[in-house]
């Protein structure tokens, strides 16, 4: 038995992770038989990711107060990295791990502030309202993509991986009672908040930047720089972004001045089936120990499933 399919089974309850040397292993917030760790084994999470931001930069003060204090514009790849590392440590760190990291980014948000362009008005960056805004749309992206790109997952499954992540979202300082905990809550939660939305200059900067983002300078040579922005590596992730916009919801997309067809939908569904066929295609061809993420392969070695 691989240490994926004991995953599985793990995951529907026909196997308990015994932990090392009979001791009760200390696997985080989740664990083996969560939804969360069955919905984010599959890479294609990454475009949910992506996705999420594209959301999240419809939101006036939400999108203000990351153009005002990251460095994302400057360092896009750094910030994508530092991002990942945080979710990788609350999905599969150890308890000291995660409360390590989650305190960490409580005290960097604490120090900042942002000004609304609209109305001139200084505010917090770490308002609940500001946070529960970039959880919802994160988790929920997470598990769109996933599922429209063809995780199989029930309804329950679904209310269990939203209620799952309340525990993510009470780390970065909520109180989990305002926090949507199933499918059916965070639907409402999208409508309550549609008409607080729209786009603003910062909006349409940060969805161009995410659509066309530059290559860094860092990045070697000037020609091979040149050949990074005009060359396949260019249109082959301008093809990625251009699924995550279409995973949009499409009262979203119209936002974006894109379409609300239920063509669009459709086919973005079969795109992003397709990429997780490729991704798959692609890491079967690599060897074992390279298929797994190693904060995932230490969390499966704490659970006793390696």
């Amino acid at each position: 038995m691989t240490t994926e399919d004991s995953l599985v089974q793990a995951a529907t309850g026909t196997l308990r992770p015994p932990g090392r040397g009979g001791h009760s292993a200390d696997l985080g917030l989740f664990g083996p038989g969560s939804v969360t760790w069955k919905l984010h084994r599959e890479p294609i999470v990454i475009l949910g990711g992506l996705r999420s931001l594209y959301l999240q930069a419809l939101h006036p003060r939400a999108v203000a107060a990351i153009a005002q204090n990251s460095g994302y514009r400057a360092d896009p790849w750094g910030r994508f990295e530092r991002t990942s590392a945080y979710v990788e440590t609350v999905l599969y760190g150890s308890t000291a791990e995660v409360e390590r990291v989650a305190s960490r980014l409580r005290r960097l948000h604490a120090r900042m502030t942002a000004t609304d362009p609209r109305t001139g008005e200084t505010f917090r960056i770490d308002e609940p309202d500001l946070l529960r805004w970039v959880h919802v749309t994160e988790v929920e992206s997470f598990l769109t993509t996933a599922r429209r790109a063809g995780l199989d997952l029930t309804d329950d499954e679904v209310d269990r991986y939203y209620t799952e992540q309340v525990r993510a979202a009470e780390l970065v300082g909520l109180d989990p009672a305002t926090v949507p905990a199933t499918a059916g809550e965070v639907a409402d939660y999208y409508e309550t908040m549609r008409p607080e939305l729209g786009l603003t200059r910062d909006s349409a900067e940060t969805a161009l930047f995410l659509t066309v983002p530059p290559v860094p300078t860092s990045w070697g040579s000037v020609p091979l720089r040149l050949g990074l922005t005009l060359g396949p590596t260019r249109w082959a992730y301008f093809g990625i972004a251009a699924t995550a916009v279409a995973l949009l919801p499409p009262w979203a997309r119209k936002m974006f001045g894109g379409l609300g067809w239920p063509t669009t939908d459709m086919s973005a569904d079969l795109s992003v089936r397709g990429l997780r066929l490729l991704i798959k295609a692609g890491l079967a061809t690599l060897p074992e120990r390279y298929r797994v993420a190693p904060m995932r392969r230490e969390a499966l070695e704490r659970a006793g499933l390696t």
